[in-house]
């Protein structure tokens, strides 16, 4: 299921990642007894996964975008690879039951996940390698969630280090791994990362320190020379560790019911930020204003395209 549906030429931006159905649902004061309803004030169905939701943001600040990943080969499989009009997409259809993921939001800002294995089991290094084209700088290639693809993990540096001679800079947002880390195994990956993009709890999970300087520090040295290391604080907003430098941009209150995608709209601003030749404070805050401008709309399916292209400003 391979399409060339682009808003823009050629596009800068190629995303290798998850993508699967969401279901929001909100707001919970606490959770139910089993066997009772109970009624939703705010729900929407929409492409979800960290791969597709950074796609989806790239499309609304208007970054021509590439988005490589699967869906599974059954109905919500195609409405699926319906969602990304105006984004080049190369889709590979598996032969699984598409990966659905069910939110539920709590009144406290918090949310649960309950998401089921599905096609991202099945999505292979050969579809990848086959649509990641050599490309001219600059370009950058971003991974996300190997912890969910298990076909890419298993060959991940191989896949990183490919990409690199391919023409690309590397962006990479690791994601949160189901069974636990493997440090070992996320520390050989760093090496090939020109942008690592977590949040403060894998940080300190990659780092094995509650020492959030001491993680940037300890996985800075992991990096490639002169690689950007972004850690995103939720509200508060991100800091960035480039040079032995760091970097801090505070976020605008905002008041947001749905956040999931945060930490992806973010990636999108940062990384869009950066192609366009802004340094690291600037691609912070346009991160940030992504991910505000983004999550204050629900449902988000009324966003157009190009609608926050002031958001990545430099």
């Amino acid at each position: 299921m391979d399409t060339d549906r682009a808003l823009f030429s050629s596009p800068q931006l190629s995303i290798v990642g998850d993508v699967g159905v969401d279901l929001v649902l909100g707001s919970l004061e606490a959770w139910p007894s089993i066997g009772t309803e109970l009624l939703m004030p705010r729900s929407e169905l929409r492409a979800g996964g960290s791969g597709a939701n950074a796609a989806l943001a790239a499309r609304h600040i208007g970054q021509a975008t590439h988005l490589i990943s699967a869906v599974g080969n059954d109905h919500f499989g195609h409405w699926l690879a319906e969602q990304f009009s105006g984004i080049r997409t190369n889709l590979e259809v598996c032969d699984r039951e598409t990966t659905i993921s069910v939110g539920l939001m709590h009144s406290c800002g918090e949310r649960n996940f309950f998401t089921t294995h599905g096609h991202l089991q099945q999505l292979s290094v050969q579809h990848v390698l086959k649509h990641l084209h050599f490309t001219p700088a600059p370009s950058i290639a971003l991974f996300t969630a190997p912890f969910l693809l298990p076909h890419l993990r298993v060959r991940y540096v191989d896949l990183l280090a490919e990409a690199a001679s391919r023409g690309y800079a590397i962006a990479l947002d690791t994601g949160w791994p189901p069974e636990g880390w493997d440090r070992d195994e996320v520390m050989s990956w760093l090496p090939h990362c020109d942008h690592l993009l977590i949040n403060e709890l894998e940080a300190r999970s990659i780092a094995g320190t509650e020492d959030l300087d001491a993680a940037l520090v300890l996985i800075a040295r992991a990096l490639k020379p002169q690689a950007s290391l972004v850690v995103k604080v939720g509200a508060r907003g991100a800091l960035g560790f480039e040079g032995g430098r760091r970097v801090e941009h505070d976020a605008e209150p905002a008041d947001i019911f749905d956040t999931i995608g945060a930490g992806d709209a973010f990636n999108a601003g940062y990384l869009s930020a950066r192609l366009r030749g802004a340094h690291l404070a600037e691609a912070l805050a346009a991160g940030c204003r992504t991910a505000r401008a983004i999550l204050s709309r629900f449902p988000r399916k009324t966003i157009r395209a190009g609608e926050f292209a002031d958001c990545i400003a430099a």
